[in-house]
């Protein structure tokens, strides 16, 4: 049912949406904001904040984000109608009455809803009769217990021609509905109509409320194909549904996990204590509505792929259709299985601890893209160098979000410095590099160089010392509105463990588009266990070595310093490379350098010549 925007807009002005989320979750208020324990996963510290000034709630733990409408369908399960007749009664508000045909389409959608729930519970009833015994014994033999095949609902269609035809025209059901809902299929020879399903155990394919609205069938011999779908329906439509996506809302509120695997006896394999929620697309490669389900539930799900050439390129397409739709703190991360396995087969065989592993060595979007380039063609010459260089600017283009994209430049930028450093700008391929067919393989999938440290350039603690790198964070996390300014220069800089890490969250927080003041970036520091290190670097010893870096330091005072100090590392980097041509001058005669500066200038003029269109 669609409702007129300027009521929706009227809906929301009227509701405090504080009120509304106070009745689930005990508030406490905090300044101009409201914070709680996030009602969508187990939290022990409160990340949840809701702002009736803005009428949005949000979660710095798993990223839950919306306005009144959207935690009453998130919340308590109520479908977009249902959650704005609940809030227009609460404010006193008439809601627009619907017209002829949208009200006679609604009670169409009851109908087809309660037909394909009649043969959900016609599958079932099937599986305990003695034509469903095989089907039964094999879920068994996949580690099926009753309980699990029971909270699934999974079923049986019998060969038997008729059978759910009968059935269902017994509940006063017509032909028609059925094949509406793609229960039935006209024959090919115009003799009838035909069950979709036969001689198939049933899987019921749920939309976000729970109720069923297809199925998935699975072959018990060698019928083809091995697994098939619903057709297309006014109630389904498949590359925007996600297999498990209702099992799977409650179990991520506990776990606070979100795995996307392949198969629904994956997603049931993984439904056990200990092991993060799945769900599945039905077949196919993920879209880009099954992404945003998938986000809906988790901030960072985990793709979870074969490690082979197949999986590879799933796993290429998945990130081609998750980079237009990155926003800040929502992305993916991609763990590539050991060869010929699946989540299934894994736990079953090798137990939960070879899923975990499988996960611990799961990739960020950004390392994938930046491996699966470098495992295409070999950077070992310059015009490959800038192949490489186009196409991840290419990737990085395509990004919608202006931070994020940002952030993804910087990213990449700074990885090609790394390894140019390292090969010093050389013909040489970059260290650890195997070739095509002996190719390093981290978290199963192929790559090149992984994080080289760069031989030529210079380590930043060598000209400054570890104080002073102190002092160029301290000032940040004092100063944040210089943080975007500044953040390709401090994204590059080597700094120690610890510090590399709290590096990266604070570049992370000024990509999120949300401005912080320095409480507000310290708050959040300290929510995602940064407190300790924040701490140890807003102390006086850190100050005595960088005073311009107190809170009270005038903002144009602490600019002109941070442009100092990069100033100052980009002119010993200089120097460096000046000693190193010098050195190598030594070797060779003056005549011999004179004819390579005569012929370097030649080379120039023909560049510049080029650049203003004289050839």
């Amino acid at each position: 049912m669609a409702f007129p925007p300027r009521f929706l807009d009227e809906l929301r002005e009227r509701i405090s949406i504080s009120e509304i989320v106070g009745r689930r979750v005990r508030l406490q208020k905090k300044g101009r904001e409201h914070l709680g324990l996030c009602p969508f996963h187990t939290e022990k510290t409160p990340s949840f904040t809701v702002s009736d000034d803005k009428g949005f709630y949000h979660c710095f733990g798993c990223g839950a984000h919306g306005d009144v409408i959207s935690f009453l369908t998130e919340a308590e399960r109520l479908s977009f109608p249902e959650a704005v007749e609940q809030l227009a009664n609460i404010a006193g508000l008439e809601v627009p009455r619907a017209s002829a045909a949208e009200r006679e389409r609604e009670k169409r959608q009851v109908g087809l809803h309660a037909c394909i729930e009649a043969a959900c519970c016609f599958f079932e009833r099937q599986l305990r009769l003695p034509e469903g015994k095989a089907a039964l014994e094999y879920l068994r033999s996949r580690g099926l217990d009753d309980d699990r095949v029971r909270r699934f609902r999974i079923g049986f269609a019998p060969e038997r021609r008729g059978s759910l035809t009968a059935a269902l025209a017994r509940e006063g059901f017509g032909v028609e509905t059925m094949v509406e809902v793609g229960l039935l299929k006209l024959s090919e020879r115009g003799d009838g109509h035909y069950e979709y399903f036969r001689g198939r155990i049933t899987f019921p394919i749920t939309d976000r409320r729970g109720r069923v609205i297809a199925f998935g069938g699975r072959a018990l011999g060698d019928q083809q194909p091995k697994y098939l779908n619903s057709p297309e329906s006014p109630i389904f439509h498949k590359g925007k549904v996600l297999y498990g996506l209702d099992a799977a809302r409650e179990r991520v509120r506990d776990t606070g996990e979100l795995v996307v695997v392949e198969g629904y006896m994956d997603v049931i394999a993984l439904d056990r204590p200990g092991l993060p929620a799945a769900v599945a697309p039905l077949g196919t490669a993920i879209t880009e509505d099954q992404i945003r389900e998938a986000w809906r539930l988790a901030a960072e799900p985990t793709l979870c792929l074969d490690g082979d050439a197949a999986g590879q390129r799933a796993a290429r397409r998945a990130a081609e259709r998750a980079l237009p739709l990155l926003e800040p703190g929502r992305s993916f991360r991609f763990a590539a299985l050991p060869q010929g396995e699946d989540p299934d087969s894994l736990v079953r065989g090798r137990g939960e601890a070879a899923f975990r592993e499988v996960l611990a060595a799961s990739l960020p979007l950004a390392e994938l893209i930046w491996r699966l380039e470098l495992a295409e063609v070999r950077p070992d010459t310059p015009e490959r160098r800038a192949g490489l260089q186009r196409r991840l600017e290419e990737h990085t283009r395509r990004i919608s979000d202006a931070s994020v994209r940002r952030y993804y430049r910087t990213d990449f930028r700074a990885r090609l410095a790394a390894m140019l450093g390292e090969t010093g700008g050389s013909a040489g391929a970059p260290s650890g590099w195997r070739g095509k067919t002996g190719q390093q393989r981290r978290g199963g999938y192929a790559v090149g160089a992984g994080k080289p440290t760069r031989r030529n350039a210079v380590a930043p603690a060598a000209v400054l010392g570890r104080r002073a790198l102190e002092g160029v964070l301290a000032a940040l996390l004092n100063h944040p509105q210089l943080v975007g300014e500044f953040g390709e220069f401090v994204a590059t800089l080597e700094l120690p463990e610890e510090l590399d890490s709290l590096r990266h969250e604070i570049l992370m927080i000024s990509g999120s588009g949300e401005e912080l003041d320095a409480t507000g970036i310290r708050t959040q520091l300290e929510r995602t266990g940064y407190g300790g290190v924040v701490h140890s670097l807003l102390r006086s010893t850190v100050y005595q070595h960088a005073p311009y870096a107190r809170a009270d330091s005038d903002v144009v005072v602490v600019r002109q310093r941070l442009e100092h100090i990069a100033g100052q590392l980009q002119r010993k980097h200089i120097e460096d490379h000046v000693k190193e041509h010098l050195g190598r001058l030594e070797d060779t005669s003056p005549f011999d350098e004179l004819e390579r500066i005569a012929n370097l200038s030649a080379h120039e003029q023909k560049r510049r010549a080029d650049d203003e269109g004289l050839y």
